[in-house]
C-alpha cells in the first residue's frame, strides 16, 4: 500500500495573492471592458441586420461577464495561495500548483540543466520572482511562481549547486 502524497513544505509569499489579483482584474476589466465597449458600439449604431432581440439586450453581455468573471477575482488568488507550495529535500524539487486542476512536479536535481529567476513587471513591484527549473526530459521545464525574490535568488542558487554535485552522465 503506497502512502498518500503529502503538502510540500513551503508556501509561495502571501503577495502572490496580490500579484494574482492584479492579473485577474487586468483580464477582467478588459473583458468587462471590451464588452461594455461592444455593446456601446451596437446600441448606439442603429445597425439594422442585428436582430431587436439583441439590441434592447446588448447590456447584458458586459453585466452577465461581470457577474461570471467577479468571482474569479476574489476566490482564484485565495484558493492558488492555498495550493501553491514547494520544496528542495535532498535531490528532488517537489512543487504543486493550480487551483481547478492540480500539479505535483517532481524535478531530480541532477537532471537539471538550467535554472532562472525571472521577474515580471508587477513581479518586480512586489519583490517576488518565478522560479523556472529546465531539465532535458520532454515536459521541457518546471516553475515555481510567486516566491519572495531574495529567497528565489538563494533556491536558485542552491539549485545550482547541488545539480552541479549531483550531476550524472546520462543524458
Amino acid at each position: 500500500m503506497t502512502a498518500p502524497l503529502r503538502d510540500p513544505v513551503h508556501r509561495v509569499s502571501r503577495r502572490a495573492i496580490t500579484l494574482w489579483v492584479v492579473e485577474a482584474l487586468i483580464g477582467f476589466v478588459l473583458l468587462v471592458g471590451g464588452a461594455a465597449l461592444a455593446a456601446s458600439i451596437v446600441d448606439g449604431a442603429g445597425w439594422e441586420w442585428v436582430p431587436p432581440w439583441i439590441a434592447e439586450r446588448v447590456w447584458w453581455l458586459p453585466v452577465a461577464l461581470a457577474v461570471i468573471e467577479l468571482p474569479f477575482v476574489v476566490i482564484e488568488p485565495l484558493w492558488r495561495y492555498a495550493v501553491h507550495r514547494w520544496e528542495l529535500s535532498g535531490d528532488v524539487v517537489y512543487a504543486r500548483s493550480g487551483w481547478l486542476s492540480r500539479q505535483w512536479v517532481f524535478v531530480p536535481v541532477s537532471r537539471i540543466q538550467t535554472v532562472d529567476k525571472e521577474q515580471g513587471w508587477f513581479e518586480r513591484m512586489l519583490g517576488l520572482a518565478t522560479l523556472e527549473i529546465r531539465t532535458a526530459s520532454y515536459a521541457g521545464s518546471s516553475s515555481i511562481k510567486g516566491l519572495d525574490v531574495n529567497i528565489a535568488a538563494r533556491l536558485a542558487e542552491d539549485l545550482a549547486h547541488r545539480a552541479h554535485e549531483l550531476r550524472d552522465d546520462a543524458t
